[in-house]
């Protein structure tokens, strides 16, 4: 698919969640494979102006990063074509406007769903931002502020005609936050407003097939998933797998889980120093642990390590204790194994009118920076 003058090759995509989409994570969902085209965090427009350094951090990239979007969010028109005008200088592939945070510090200055209120406002801002650089302008929103007012159709057409290349479309409103189920008939109607520019659905996603079923019930060029790839980096080949083939890879066993933690630590520590790196990682570390099984031991200690070698003497400690919920083979006895995740939106066989829910928190990001 195409989003502007960008041509990729994958439809599925890393939506930016505040306080753990970084450089890191990013290289280690790449390197695993399966996507082509990631997000930032979201960072403050008029910070990334004043060249505050936790927005430059936010930013960070590499050359391995090709296909790159900086989500900006801010209200104000001149803060954000200007801060576009910056992304592009750095040669960056393209910015994304955040129309769907339902946080109160963004949506209380004007950004995120608040921008999905007033829409003659925001496609001025939008005209002014697309006028200003050349690279790819993208927005991601929600279905509308509450069930009350559904107004991303009507937005998604505005933002076409202002210029946007490509909607993302969280299938929740502002009041529901991250609870509930997610409406595919909303992002199906989003789809059905524009008239040419891709629109790529997100929420719940939390398996190749929960990812097959948004593609074919509304008919989105793409699927972007957040939390589901914090919860398993390995969702984008596996998807990817799942939609060519039909068939289901396996899971990673304990091994790549461990080799992959390693690879996202090792990298923390590359970026952010020792120090802060490994106090960083200690909730994506806990994040990992969900697919272990039994972790309690290795819970106890991941708040606490400061150091590479602590965090390995905390695994070696852990592989000791989890042995006992071995077979003979090494591997977790049934009764031990983490259960499947179903997506909100996915039928039930037993019950297909039940609603249904992804068991994966909101993760709390550090709201300071954004």
């Amino acid at each position: 698919m195409r989003i502007g003058s960008c041509e990729l090759s994958s439809n599925l995509f890393l939506s930016p969640l505040a306080g753990y989409t970084n450089l890191p994570f990013r290289l280690v969902v790449r390197e695993i494979g399966g996507v082509d085209w990631t997000t930032t965090d979201l960072v403050n427009a008029r910070s990334l102006i004043e060249r505050n350094p936790r927005a430059l951090q936010l930013i960070r990239t590499c050359p391995a990063e090709k296909r790159l979007a900086v989500q900006l969010f801010g209200s104000v028109p001149e803060e954000m074509r200007d801060a576009a005008v910056i992304v592009e200088s750095l040669g960056i592939a393209s910015v994304d406007i955040n129309m769907g945070c339902p946080v109160k510090k963004v949506v209380g200055v004007g950004g995120g769903s608040a921008m999905m209120t007033e829409l003659g406002k925001t496609a001025a801002l939008v005209r002014g931002m697309v006028a200003a650089v050349k690279i790819p302008i993208t927005a991601k929103m929600r279905l509308g502020w509450d069930e009350n007012n559904l107004t991303a159709p009507d937005l998604a057409r505005v933002l076409e005609d202002a210029g946007v290349a490509a909607i993302f479309v969280h299938g929740r409103t502002r009041a529901q936050g991250f609870g509930g189920t997610v409406n595919l008939a909303g992002i199906r109607a989003v789809v059905q407003a524009v008239k040419s520019i891709p629109v790529i659905g997100n929420g719940d996603v939390t398996t190749p097939e929960a990812a097959k079923h948004m593609l074919d019930a509304t008919g989105c060029a793409g699927v972007s998933i957040g939390r589901g790839a914090f919860y398993n980096p390995w969702i984008f080949r596996d998807t990817r797998h799942f939609l060519e083939t039909g068939e289901s890879r396996p899971g990673p066993g304990y091994p790549e889980l461990v080799h992959v933690m390693r690879r996202h630590l090792d990298l923390m520590i590359e970026v952010f120093g020792e120090d802060h790196g490994c106090r960083l990682f200690r909730k994506p570390a806990s994040w990992y642990a969900r697919r272990f099984g039994p972790a309690k031991e290795f819970k106890k200690g991941v708040t606490r390590f400061r150091t590479r070698a602590e965090f390995e003497a905390l695994l070696a400690a852990y592989e000791r204790w989890r042995t006992p919920f071995l077979d003979e083979k090494g591997d977790l006895r049934a009764q031990y194994r983490p259960g499947a995740m179903v997506a909100s939106f996915m039928p039930d066989p037993a019950d297909p009118a039940a609603p249904r829910r992804a068991a994966i928190p909101v993760p709390k990001g550090p709201v300071d920076v954004w």
